[in-house]
């Protein structure tokens, strides 16, 4: 995504909109896309790769943890290797390698095989948690990812003071508290269908449902929340006042 060319100004501003398309930031892009929000094919496939290969490896060796346990830690780190090769960002494949390294640890450790999602359904219970947290507490997510990142929030230029600006305003806590709830959702969803596979220890189902309910629901989630937030920020601009042209 580098950009050689820094004479136009454009090029700048499409260096941002392009890195600001990337997981929660897609709530601030002008459009949203689907494929740069879960960081493309490649994303895409780093991420299903090592459960699907459990899976897979798991139930064609009989049901041997050892074998499905190495496909899964070799396709994640795999995935780092060739980023590190190519000299691309490792953010992503590198934050897979670990959760696919707690997973095999703990499934290897307990010789359960269903324990390898245990960690994924700990960390969406936490998540479930802290992101209704924000909701009753009137801090909710969505409004803290959007003065973040947004243009005018600290990480686009401004200052930490208009990053929570947001917050006196009744109409935009509403309507980010309302965009914050699909992933409450979402969360709540993922824990109400694994967690009875879990413990029923049903592997094939539970790694299919981890795989039906992971990049798809949070391409759901993250679209719906841009829906919900886009009328209110385009109808905010429009009311902006124009700035009057410097004169010499």
């Amino acid at each position: 995504m580098s950009e050689r060319d820094v004479s136009a100004p454009d090029d700048a501003a499409r260096g941002h909109d392009a890195d600001a398309a990337r997981g929660m930031r897609a709530l601030t892009g002008e459009t949203f896309s689907a494929s740069d929000a879960i960081g493309g094919v490649r994303g895409v496939v780093e991420s299903v790769a090592p459960g699907l290969l459990f899976v897979v490896v798991y139930l064609a060796a009989g049901q041997r943890l050892t074998p499905a346990l190495v496909a899964a830690g070799a396709a994640a780190l795999v995935a780092v290797v060739v980023r590190l090769m190519q000299r691309t960002p490792v953010t992503q494949a590198l934050s897979g390698v670990i959760g696919v390294g707690i997973g095999v640890v703990w499934a290897w450790r307990t010789g359960e095989a269903s324990d390898y999602f245990a960690y994924g359904l700990v960390i969406n219970g936490a998540y479930l948690a802290g992101t209704l947290l924000t909701i009753l507490v009137g801090w909710p997510l969505v409004g803290l990812i959007m003065g973040l990142f947004a243009h005018d929030g600290p990480l686009g230029g401004g200052s930490w003071r208009n990053a929570v600006a947001w917050h006196d305003d009744r109409e935009l806590r509403r309507v980010y508290t309302w965009a914050t709830v699909p992933w409450v959702a979402m969360f709540a969803l993922r824990l109400a269908v694994q967690l009875p596979l879990y413990f029923r220890d049903d592997v094939a189902w539970l790694g299919t449902a981890k795989l039906a309910m992971g990049v798809p629901l949070t391409a759901l989630a993250l679209w719906i929340s841009w829906v919900l937030v886009r009328p209110t920020r385009v109808r905010r601009q429009e009311q902006e006042p124009q700035e009057s042209p410097s004169h010499p």
